[in-house]
């Protein structure tokens, strides 16, 4: 079990610097934005819409890397104060009871919404805006799957936390 928990964290990593690499052109491509804007007096539709597509996908890609990397937002009074143990079930019940079924309802519902902007042909509705909208439209089920494994990540390491058995490296501050 704790090679497959190591091969996920590499696999979830690898994407959390996707992640970064998005981010990145996103600054670009809105640095530009702003110059060609104040400067030359240009106005892209596409480069805009292009700025909000790479948030996006930046965004839900994001969910699941920062899941693993125990990133979230959460009750930190309490949370900081429980035991190493009952952070591992804490962990565990909201990966099973809240971030699975939610992703599964997401990924059941978006996969639909991204079929049919690929069989109608849409794209933006703004002269001069993106085509192929399925294409930020996919992003939706793609990131949920990638998120199913970030969340069977944090089921296994804690799993293994609970077991005694030696997690791999993580970002996580303290160890049963």
């Amino acid at each position: 079990m704790n090679s497959v928990v190591r091969l996920l964290g590499k696999f979830i990593d690898g994407v959390g610097h996707l992640c970064s690499v998005l981010m990145m052109l996103m600054i670009l491509n809105v640095f530009y934005d702003v110059i060609m804007r104040y400067f030359f007096n240009e106005v892209s539709i596409g480069m805009q819409e292009l700025e909000w597509h790479l948030f996006a996908a930046m965004f839900m890609f994001g969910i699941g890397y920062t899941l693993k990397a125990d990133g979230h937002v959460r009750v930190d009074v309490f949370y900081d104060n429980f035991s190493p143990r009952v952070k591992a079930y804490i962990n565990l019940f909201g990966a099973l009871f809240f971030v699975l079924p939610v992703t599964f309802l997401i990924l059941y519902y978006s996969w639909d919404y991204t079929l049919e902007a690929y069989e109608m042909g849409e794209g933006s509705a703004d002269p001069g805006g993106l085509p192929h909208r399925f294409i930020i439209r996919g992003v939706i089920p793609v990131s949920s799957v990638f998120l199913i494994v970030c969340a069977l990540y944090v089921v296994l390491e804690q799993v293994q936390r609970l077991t005694g058995m030696t997690p791999p490296t993580t970002n996580h501050k303290d160890t049963i």
